[in-house]
């Protein structure tokens, strides 16, 4: 009576066998993990990560080899991980160079070690491409590598029980930032002009600390913060897998401009190499990349070595002509409360840090009237020691090219020109619109112009009247210093906040107040 079962049992275990086995036979060995540190930082990080993204690309790879189809999620994440490993892959030079001054047995080691991480590195990146593609094709060679012998240490790959930047990792917001008012000459050839008709602002002054900004969506969280040393209120974006805030902006024009402050807290030579801010403009609100239209920016924030900032378009369900890594060694701009400005201009797509466009692809936006959404998105950061942090969201129709507009018309108001909190300090990233008019008084000698201030209604009539006053005063004393134009042409005069065009009780409203206007005598 036991016969049965016990042949039933034996051609089950054949069956598994004849099915599995050339399954398992069809993915390449496994290339084992080094098991000790080398100890120098750098390195350590470069192989961590490098066999981080492997396993998880060796797993998909053995569901393919399996015959188990990739579905959506399995293919966002393996996107992902082909942007950090090709990222990881252009450091690998950075990190050879930190070995100079190390001992030789030690730089041996960390040789053997980074070829090993790079071999791994190569592999990932051409499977993920071939699985994302639908093209990869298992063989049974051995294309791995199963040695250890360059690591005889006993123990995983652990992070050290000190940490390498346990004194310092949650200090940095309380550092006081690189002051980005200095050196306005820097800024001399800024060409970003944003955009006159404010569609959304916030700088969170309206929101209470430790709540989610009310004009703000998120399928995760985060919340308004104040820090030491900064002014005002910041919303904390959290980092996380498919985690996305979204301001409620609805019906993005063909030409507007997006503006924001950045702020970052605990980023060190630690960091991840796939720690990124995405900027992500959506033809849905829904908590993805977007249906059937999106584009996508990501900024680097590792510091170990110089990560590529990615650009890519996806249009109609697939992927659009943009797919692209661009040198920005943005490491130390990213520490110092960068201000951030893109532009579109139908199809053109532009960025700028600071003074620096580091972006310009003419044809980026494949359909128009399609994107109408804005999102961030932020991945790869330690919860709880690194930060990120923005204010002052600024998104406006226009960016036109405000010289015709003071030529034909004789007159020009831009809320474009910003300056300290209080102060008649002009923010650097303000210069787009000064070199405009400046440009203006250059064509044409005759003309002159009379420069106004106003300001919203923070404050006491007699301080905003004098702030609106010297705000101009200090517009025409940019255009003589850094443009060269005759002070002779130039007269300045100030409202204070007499005469709103927007409601002094919104953030937006103060917004649309706080403004310049350049009117031809």
């Amino acid at each position: 009576m036991k016969h049965p079962v016990f042949f039933k049992q034996a051609l089950l275990t054949i069956c598994l066998t004849i099915f599995l086995l050339p399954a398992l036979e069809a993915q390449t060995k496994k290339i084992k993990r080094p098991k000790s540190r080398v100890g120098v930082a750098s390195v350590d990080r470069f192989v961590q990560e490098s066999f981080d993204l492997y396993d998880k690309v060796y797993k998909y790879d053995g569901y393919a080899a399996a015959g188990t189809p990739l579905d959506d999620d399995d293919i966002d994440v393996l996107e992902e991980a082909l942007e950090e490993m090709s990222s990881l892959s252009e450091s690998a030079p950075d990190i050879i160079n930190d070995l100079d001054g190390v001992g030789v047995l030690k730089q041996g080691k960390a040789t053997l070690q980074v070829n090993r991480a790079k071999k791994a590195l190569n592999y990932s990146i051409k499977t993920a491409k071939e699985l994302l593609l639908g093209q990869r094709e298992h063989e049974s060679e051995d294309d791995g590598d199963t040695t250890t012998s360059d690591d005889d240490d006993d123990g995983d790959y652990e992070e050290s029980e000190n940490g390498a930047n346990s004194d310092n990792s949650n200090d940095e917001a309380e550092e006081e930032p690189t002051n980005v008012s200095d050196g306005l000459e820097v800024y001399s050839k800024y060409d970003f002009v944003p955009g006159d008709n404010i569609l959304f602002f916030d700088d969170f002054s309206q929101d209470f600390v430790g709540d989610i900004p009310s004009k703000w969506n998120t399928n995760g969280s985060g919340a308004v913060v104040r820090l030491n040393k900064v002014e005002g209120n910041w919303f904390e974006l959290k980092a996380g897998y498919r985690l996305y805030v979204i301001p409620d902006i609805k019906e993005l024009p063909e030409d507007y401009t997006i503006e924001f402050d950045l702020l970052t807290s605990g980023l060190d030579r630690q960091t991840s190499s796939g720690a990124r801010l995405f900027i992500i403009l959506s033809d849905n609100n829904a908590f993805n990349d977007g249906k059937q239209h999106y584009t996508s920016t990501s900024l680097p924030l590792g510091q170990y070595g110089v990560f590529n900032m990615y650009v890519k378009n996806y249009f109609n369900g697939k992927g659009g002509m943009i797919n692209s890594g661009l040198t920005a060694d943005i490491r130390d701009e990213v520490k110092n409360q960068p201000h951030i400005a893109i532009s579109v201009t139908k199809q053109r797509y532009r960025l700028w840090i600071n003074e620096v466009k580091y972006v310009d692809i003419p044809r980026f936006i494949e359909e128009l009237d399609v994107l109408d959404y804005l999102k961030f998105h932020v991945y790869g950061l330690k919860d709880g020691e690194e930060r990120v942090f923005i204010k002052n969201l600024k998104v406006a129709e226009g960016g036109v090219d405000l010289r015709r507009k003071l030529l034909s018309e004789g007159k020009i108001s831009t809320n474009g020109i910003l300056f300290d909190s209080g102060s008649a300090n002009i923010q650097p990233q303000s210069l787009g619109i000064v070199r405009q008019v400046s440009q203006v008084l250059m064509q044409d000698d005759s003309i002159k112009l009379n420069i106004i201030g106003h300001t919203d209604s923070d404050g006491s009539d007699e301080a905003n009247l004098k702030l609106s006053k010297d705000r101009a005063a200090a517009v025409k004393e940019a255009l003589v210093n850094i443009y060269n134009i005759s002070p002779d042409r130039l007269t300045t005069n100030g409202k204070g906040e007499t005469q709103p065009v927007g409601d002094n009780s919104t953030a937006d409203g103060k917004a649309k107040n706080r403004r310049v206007e350049f009117v031809k005598i």
